[in-house]
Parts: structure tokens; sequence; C-alpha cells
């Protein structure tokens, strides 16, 4: 494969279900580069996700989101992780299935409550109760999140086996036949 033949790569889906994780991992058994939207967007702006949350609001976060999706767009030979609700715009769900292929990667509320430790991190946890409000993001959410190229349940398995599965899924879209025969669980 040529570098002008590589596409990206952009995992979403929920919070904790890893993204960065898999992502970094991933980028290097395809020997791509990694990006973490939400580090982006906090280089970019000089403060973090809660900081932007609490001094500018949600909308203002999706608009900083709905940016750097146009930009990251245009990016080959990428991996990138996307935040946990940049695809629940319809616009930005769009360009990522249209410029790259879109991975999901999910996992059950126990999983996820339990990845998140506090939840001081995640804004969109503050309010109530931590479950319930996984319950509620995920509803409103997986409409969006069953709409990409690949779906991976990470609940059980260890990162590696994550990147395992994707590689074989990837084959389906020609990218990974001979990453995948370099890669070890």
């Amino acid at each position: 494969m040529t570098g002008e033949e590589k596409l990206s790569i952009f995992l979403c889906g929920f919070m904790a279900t890893g993204k960065s994780s898999v992502g970094k991992r991933l980028a290097a058994k395809m020997q791509y580069q990694f990006a973490d939207m939400d580090t982006l967007i906090e280089t970019e702006t000089g403060m973090t996700i809660p900081q932007i949350f609490a001094s500018q609001g949600e909308p203002a976060f999706r608009a900083l989101e709905c940016a750097m999706v146009d930009r990251i767009a245009e990016w080959k030979g990428y991996v990138v992780a996307t935040g946990g609700g940049a695809i629940v715009n319809p616009q930005n769900l769009e360009i990522l299935k249209r410029c790259g292929v879109l991975i999901c990667l999910t996992a059950d509320v126990r999983t996820i409550l339990l990845r998140s430790g506090t939840g001081e991190s995640r804004p969109m946890l503050h309010a109530g109760d931590k479950a319930e409000r996984i319950r509620q993001l995920l509803q409103q959410r997986e409409p969006f999140y069953a709409q990409a190229h690949i779906i991976v349940d990470t609940s059980t398995l260890t990162i590696n086996r994550v990147v395992r599965r994707i590689l074989e899924r990837l084959q389906e879209f020609g990218l990974s036949q001979q990453h995948a025969a370099n890669g070890n669980e």
C-alpha cells in the first residue's frame, strides 16, 4: 500500500470504551499516525475539555469539535480518536464515514463506569447518578454509533484483542492485510 492509498481510521464511541488506548496501539501496528481529537482541541484552545464545558458550555465545545472534524477529515494515514459525542452531529458522522473508515468501540454500562473512575474529567457525567446518565447518553447516541462501518464491543477484551479484531475487519476495506500479518497479540 502506498502513502497515497492510505485512508484514515476514525474511532468513535462512548467515553471509556478505549478509543485513545486502542487508537495508539492500532496506529503503531498499522504504521499510521495517531491523533486524539479532544487533545487537539485542548492544545488549540489552551483549556481542558472540562474547562471549555464550564466556561463556554457544551454548544461551544460542539462547535470546536465540528471545526476539528472538518480538518481531520482531510488527513490520510491517521488513526483518530474522536470525542464520545462527535458523531451525534449528523454532518460530522457523514464527513467521517465518507473520508475514512469509521469504527465504533462500545462497552456495557458497568465497564464504562469502572473505566471512567470518578468521572471528574468527564463533564457529561457530572449530572446526577453516573450509571443512569451513561444509560441515557448511550440510548441517545446508539442510532449514530450504529452507523459506523465497524463496531467492536470492548467490554471483555484486552487492548491487543480489540486491535486484532479491528485489523481483521479492516481487511474488508483492503487496509490491513500486510499489517494484520505483522500484529501479535
